[in-house]
């Protein structure tokens, strides 16, 4: 009975980081669009954008980063290419369709990280941490070949959502929560942090000289 739960929660798991990737790929590829990237340039942002978080974390924890394993996370990143082609007029045109990519593969990518973690047996503290680098490092490494000051490190509540999230994550477990119930709650906060902060321009100070 554990074993079958844990082989259906896998492939829960396993769906949700495809997902994560598609809306990661679409981000980076639309992002390298506006740029005026050529198709295999656009490509490969939306390939970086979409590993990169996931393999940082996964050579923290000293295993073979996740997209080397199965073929259909390259696959996912592949068909992501197609549908900004497909749908530029919408996706490059209207500004906020890359906020909606982003805030969904962030806070996807943030339920994986955590998951995963806490599988290999870590406290919910590195937990929150593996899941606030799945989420972002991926968005820094695309800002930053694009030549971009990364989300991350500028005033936007970014990485703060993902901690946010990881937060409610673990408090919902400590009440005895259902896994489903964390990570559906823990997706919901970091999309509506990141919602309301590009919406209403919610920030932390900077620092000044």
């Amino acid at each position: 009975m554990i074993r079958e739960l844990m082989v259906d929660m896998d492939g829960f798991e396993f769906a949700l980081e495809i997902i994560a990737t598609v809306f990661y790929a679409i981000s980076g590829i639309r992002l390298a669009a506006v740029k005026k990237f050529d198709w295999f340039g656009a490509y490969s942002i939306g390939f970086i954008t979409a590993i990169g978080g996931g393999t940082m974390r996964d050579v923290f924890l000293g295993i073979n980063p996740f997209w080397m394993l199965n073929p259909w996370y390259a696959i996912a990143t592949v068909a992501a290419l197609p549908i900004v082609i497909g749908f530029r007029k919408y996706l490059v045109r209207l500004e906020g369709t890359f906020y909606i990519f982003d805030a969904f593969g962030l806070a996807l990518f943030v339920d994986v990280g955590i998951y995963k973690t806490l599988m290999m047996g870590y406290p919910m503290w590195v937990a929150i941490i593996m899941g606030t680098i799945t989420g972002s490092m991926g968005g820094v490494l695309r800002d930053i070949f694009i030549n971009e000051v990364p989300l991350v490190f500028r005033r936007e509540i970014y990485a703060t959502a993902c901690i946010a999230g990881g937060v409610v994550y673990w408090l919902i477990g400590l009440a005895g929560g259902a896994s489903i119930v964390q990570q559906t709650a823990c997706a919901v906060l970091v999309i509506l942090l990141r919602f309301f902060a590009v919406k209403h321009n919610w920030s932390f100070p900077a620092m000044h000289n």
